[in-house]
């Protein structure tokens, strides 16, 4: 069987998913791979650490209050509600949250995204100890403090807008100093054309906006924001809505005031919907596709944009989750015109074919946008009615992700036949490529024999033998 090497590089625009937020719970990656067919570039978890806190890490929704009052908004807790970041200064790691979600997403062939909201309170030794802990985590981008132009975040009701910028600056270099391939991201963008001509807070974020790695924006075209107090009707004051030219006309002003401060960054949209409560959930599938068809020529600069989120209990999810059962989810109209906007070319990652390759291989792994794989080309008589992979010896111990005919399957290690035909249910057969990469096995970058000086950012695996290939055309007799 011939095969030849192929590089997985970025794509014109990334795509990436929100999975659990305070409105939502995490979605294992298997799940999701099987609902839409592929994966995305990264997965954006949201996480917050509050460790000087009483009570700490109890989420903060789950904490008594002291004065036997209820909540009235979303964010009216002692620190912020996101699922707390277990690892630290007397934290853990292991198989705790985040970091067993985080391994989840980078086994599944994508990158992580770590929204961290953190009380700028901790000394240096909590932000060296974080940062050891994802260094593991290859091309990781950390989004410290998202919103920071906003007043809902503990970390806001307890700084000064100057101090919280500050603080962006202060972990970013300790990133940079013990995890440097790691890419900081610093959301002060809100989609909006404000008319004093700069950003909110602009002059006190002046220093963050120099050194981030990533210039960020959250925007929606419609949020329910008082859920899951109040309900949105007609005239109510808890709810916003905008048109999509309102959000590219915001960007592009939010664009020209971060290139004032440095070189241009890539510009990501790091939350983006528009909310069933308020638009109902047909109108937010046409408007969210019709922003998307429009992003290439109206905001080229943007190179992501992270939909918020895969499940959500109000309606900002592709499913809502079922309120019986927790586990369970059901899909709104979107997610059919969701799966549609990740199919398109501008939104896939390149595929370059190379030199022929023979076994054994290494695979090389440095993220969703970097890393050699291996092409086994397929010619089909006709569209087939069996289409099995089949990883033999110690074949049957590698961690990889399969790409065939537009779709992507996971094969974990201990697994030995992958049933390919769902790649052919609804499209064409012909001439196609069977392509294949190997992300780490246990989600983490370590040193070890095959690895060389670029473990932390490359993870190489050895393949033995291409798969043995079960393709029939017609049903058994």
């Amino acid at each position: 069987m011939t095969a030849k090497k192929i590089t997985m590089t970025a794509a014109q625009i990334a795509v990436d998913l929100g999975d659990g937020s305070e409105r939502g719970e995490y979605v294992n990656q298997d799940y999701i791979l099987h609902r839409l067919g592929r994966p995305h570039r990264a997965i954006n978890l949201m996480y917050c650490y509050y460790p000087l806190d009483a009570g700490w890490p109890v989420r903060a929704s789950d904490l008594p209050r002291k004065d036997g009052t209820s909540p009235t908004g979303a964010w009216d807790y002692p620190y912020d509600d996101y699922f707390p970041y277990e690892g630290g200064l007397a934290g853990k790691t292991g198989d705790c949250q985040p970091f067993a979600s985080m391994k989840d997403v980078r086994r599944h062939g994508q990158d992580i995204i770590l929204t961290l909201t953190v009380d700028p309170a901790v000394s240096d030794a909590h932000l060296v100890r974080i940062a050891e802990e994802l260094r593991p985590f290859g091309r990781l981008m950390l989004r410290i403090n998202h919103e920071a132009m906003g007043s809902w975040f503990a970390y806001n009701k307890r700084f000064s807008y100057q101090a919280v910028a500050d603080f962006f600056v202060r972990f970013h270099k300790i990133i940079k100093e013990h995890a440097p391939h790691i890419r900081t991201i610093l959301c002060v963008g809100d989609g909006k054309v404000h008319e004093t001509g700069k950003l909110k807070y602009e002059d006190e974020f002046a220093e963050a906006i120099s050194v981030a790695d990533i210039w960020s924006a959250d925007t929606y075209l419609s949020l329910h924001f008082g859920w899951p107090f109040d309900i949105a009707e007609p005239g109510g004051m808890t709810h916003k809505r905008v048109t999509n030219q309102d959000i590219f006309d915001g960007l592009k002003f939010e664009n020209e005031r971060f290139l004032a401060y440095g070189n241009a960054r890539a510009f990501a949209l790091n939350e983006f919907n528009a909310d069933g409560d308020v638009n109902g959930p047909f109108e937010q599938a046409s408007q969210v596709e019709e922003f998307y068809l429009d992003l290439p020529k109206e905001a080229s600069f943007v190179g992501a944009v992270t939909f918020y989120q895969f499940r959500d209990r109000g309606r900002l999810g592709l499913e809502i989750e079922d309120p019986s059962n927790a586990d369970c989810g059901y899909e709104q109209p979107i997610f059919e015109t969701y799966k549609k906007i990740i199919a398109l070319p501008q939104h896939l990652p390149e595929m370059t074919q190379g030199e022929d390759v023979s076994f054994p291989a290494v695979l090389r792994w440095g993220g969703s946008e970097d890393a050699d794989g291996i092409s086994i080309p397929l010619s089909l008589e006709s569209a087939p009615v069996f289409c099995e992979a089949t990883f033999d010896g110690e074949g049957a111990d590698l961690n990889l992700m399969l790409e065939i005919n537009g779709r992507w399957f996971y094969k974990k290690p201990g697994a030995k036949t992958i049933d390919l035909m769902p790649a052919f249910f609804t499209a064409t057969a012909g001439d196609v490529a069977l392509n294949i990469f190997a992300p780490p096995p246990t989600g983490t970058n370590a040193p070890g024999p095959l690895q060389g000086d670029d473990w932390a950012i490359n993870y190489r695996t050895q393949i033995k033998n291409p798969p043995k290939m079960r393709i029939r055309y017609r049903p058994t007799m």
